[in-house]
Parts: structure tokens; sequence; C-alpha cells
């Protein structure tokens, strides 16, 4: 994937579910993961043409297990000319050391969200971005299905009343792969992910599961997804239609 091809797709996404206001101040999440890079150089770049004026910062929340090098994503946000912000944490330590969880991930989002949205309100933002694409929406969608007994997945837009931060996903019409070929092509500082439960997880489980039926069934990919997306979920916004992406 071109960088055209992912503004236009990110665009898309930002217009579809109306995600950016003149004026707001977008944190991008920012785990140094090809994803949450591919969406900071996507934000910025967007920035310079869209219509609506926004102001852009990045957030990593570092879970303090020593295993995370920044410097080369403290160099990029610096070519970006997007201010950095590195919230140090005792996350890993908490989870892995004191309470020695064997399944980490749902306390570990909760206690990283937390970081987050306490560094984006001290710096004045009123929006968060993550980097959730298409396959996270279905992947979430399945795991909701098969582990909770319920049809759901996060939306585009998500209001938290506790902290008053708007949450946007603008990737949610991007693949998995197109950012993985895009983060190669641009040659963007991946680092590897500092987690040591990293691919032994419930989502890695339902990503596998997901691969299988994709190739037994062409296709399947997209009817997922349009059912997720034309379900009527509660808290999802009303999808705004453009003639702009009719054919796209």
């Amino acid at each position: 994937m071109d960088l055209q091809k992912l503004l236009s797709l990110t665009r898309k996404g930002i217009d579809t579910y109306n995600l950016i206001n003149d004026g707001d101040h977008i944190a991008v999440g920012v785990s140094a993961g090809k994803d949450s890079l591919s969406l900071l150089y996507a934000m910025k770049h967007l920035q310079r043409f869209y219509p609506k004026k926004y102001e852009l910062s990045a957030i990593t929340v570092d879970l303090g297990l020593g295993n995370l090098l920044l410097d080369p994503v403290k160099e990029l946000c610096r070519d970006l000319d997007v201010p950095y912000y590195i919230v140090d944490t005792r996350i890993g330590e908490v989870l892995f050391d004191i309470r020695k969880e064997s399944n980490p991930c749902s306390l570990c989002a909760k206690m990283r969200k937390g970081a987050l949205n306490e560094k984006a309100k001290e710096i004045g933002a009123n929006k968060i971005a993550y980097a959730h694409h298409r396959d996270d929406i279905i992947e979430t969608m399945m795991m909701s299905l098969i582990f909770e007994g319920r049809f759901h997945s996060f939306s585009p837009l998500t209001y938290l009343d506790k902290t008053d931060l708007y949450v946007i996903r603008p990737f949610i019409f991007i693949e998995e792969k197109n950012l993985i070929s895009f983060s190669k092509k641009m040659n963007l500082p991946v680092c590897k992910n500092p987690c040591p439960v990293d691919g032994n997880t419930k989502r890695q489980y339902t990503k596998e599961l997901l691969e299988k039926i994709y190739e037994e069934n062409p296709g399947s990919d997209k009817c997922l997804f349009h059912a997720l997306t034309d379900a009527g979920l509660k808290g999802w916004p009303e999808a705004i239609k453009n003639p702009r992406y009719s054919n796209k």
C-alpha cells in the first residue's frame, strides 16, 4: 500500500463516522508497532490538507518491561514535527511479578488505557486515536461471540464519560496486510512487542481461526465485516453516506 491509498482509506473512516471536528487535539496512542506508527504517519500527512483543522500529539505507555527501545520512534516524531510523550509505568511488574497473571491481557489493557487517558488529559487532548484496523474489529467480534456469547465489537467512535475523552479509530476500513506492506515500504521503526505472552493469547487463537475460515471460504472476511458494520450495534455512530466513497 502506498501513502495515497492509506490516506484515502483513513479519510474514508474519518468521514464516514465523523471522527474529527475543527479544533480537536488528537493524541495518537503509539505502541511502536506497525499499526500505530502507520496511524501516526497517516494522521500527520492528512493534517496538511484535511478541511477540519486539528492538533496532533503522540503518546506511548511503557509497561516497564525494560525491552522497549523507543529512540527510533522519538526520531520519527521529530521528523514529523509531532510532540511525543512517553508514560513510564510499572504495569509489567504488577502483572507478571506481583500478581503473576496467567491471562493478563484484559487487566493490562485497562491499566494501559488508564495511563494513556490520564496523559491525554494532561496535555489538553480531547480525542485519542487508536490504530485498530478492519481485522482487529472482526477478531473482536468473533472473540465476543466465542468467549462472551454476545455480538459486539469496539466502535469507530466512543465517548468516555469518566474522562470526557473521545476514542476514534480511523483505520476501520484498512486491512492488516496493507499496514504490513505500508510500514515496510516506508521503513517505519517498528519495535517488537515486548509482552512475554505475545502470540499466546485468545486474540491470536481467534486470528488463526479466522485465517482458516477465510482460506476455506473466500470473501467471508467481507461478509463478516459488513454484518458487523450494518448491524446497528449499540454505541456505534450512524454511518454518513458519502458519494466520494461509493465505489471504494
